[in-house]
């Protein structure tokens, strides 16, 4: 028999803490607010999702790289000639203009380096322009290209916060955790057109207003419980692709979902991500009014 989540109503039946003594819903309102301006924080950092200007699939061969116009490889920022990338199977390699001002990894420029991508988890980062542009080499679905960011990107400068729904204590719920057999994957679709197997750790089930519901959750590697899902909400007050969520584990069967930290994806706030998107089984028949609504500044 299916055990499912308890929805919290309100003030005097809510947990937000997986233990300790029930808050108050003004401490409650209080966390969610400090969770908004740290997540505002993050994203204004230098290196953050608003500073990328720039996705660049790279195709075997030699390929000039720079801000001129007539490079192969035409950047949004930088010198004019920033070097020469080479891709030979899956391995590219840089070799950077010597009067180009470039570090990498934080020292002095070689002749010519092999990039590590970021599937590595230690990719190789291409410092310019003061140390305020850089690049890294990305890897999807067996597809190669160099990320750009600039801390002087217009996406960045001309952030203008995020909008939320306002804090509902009845989102937030104390749901059934169910795991999946080891090795259990979903495929994932991304907004570059790739399909990509990923670790299906569980299962997810709450109810609202009598009705069930379920949400696939992903572990990207790091064991957190992520869920990508889309509801009714989508394309209207919300971004259309759907928005991200993190749950929090109790015990080894329960977690606390609170969809007031529902919170875009990086493209909805800029043109150069590769976002994945909501598995069909997480495309909720549901309108949540709760989390990040669409970001309205530059993108």
């Amino acid at each position: 028999m299916k055990v499912w989540a308890v929805l919290v109503l309100g003030a005097s039946a809510m947990s937000v803490g997986c233990a300790g003594p029930q808050p108050q819903e003004s401490e409650y309102r209080a966390s969610i607010k400090k969770w908004h301006a740290q997540r505002a924080e993050r994203l204004m950092r230098p290196e953050g999702w608003l500073s990328l200007v720039g996705l660049h699939w790279i195709e075997p061969g030699r390929w000039t790289l720079g801000s001129d116009e007539g490079s192969d490889i035409v950047l949004a920022t930088g010198p004019g000639k920033l070097g020469v990338i080479e891709r030979q199977g899956d391995e590219v390699w840089f070799s950077p203009s010597p009067d180009a001002g470039i570090s990498i990894d934080g020292g002095a420029a070689a002749e010519r380096i092999l990039l590590a991508a970021d599937v590595s988890g230690a990719p190789t980062v291409v410092r310019f322009n003061d140390g305020a542009a850089s690049f890294v080499l990305i890897e999807r679905s067996g597809k190669l290209g160099l990320r750009v960011r600039d801390a002087n990107a217009p996406t960045r400068t001309g952030f203008i916060g995020i909008d939320h729904f306002p804090v509902d204590s009845g989102w937030r719920y104390e749901a059934k955790f169910t795991p999946h057999p080891p090795g259990k994957t979903i495929e994932i679709a991304s907004v570059i057109n790739t399909l990509e197997p990923m670790v299906n750790s569980g299962v997810i089930e709450f109810e609202r207003e009598g009705k069930p519901y379920r949400l696939e959750v992903i572990d990207e590697g790091d064991g957190a419980l992520f869920v990508i899902f889309a509801d009714r909400t989508n394309g209207k007050s919300t971004y259309g692709a759907g928005r991200f969520l993190y749950a929090e584990s109790i015990d080894p069967g329960h977690v606390v979902v609170d969809f007031n930290k529902a919170y875009n994806p990086p493209c909805a706030l800029n043109s150069y991500s590769t976002c994945p998107l909501p598995p069909p089984e997480n495309r909720l028949d549901l309108a949540i009014d709760a989390g990040e609504k669409n970001y309205l500044g530059p993108h």
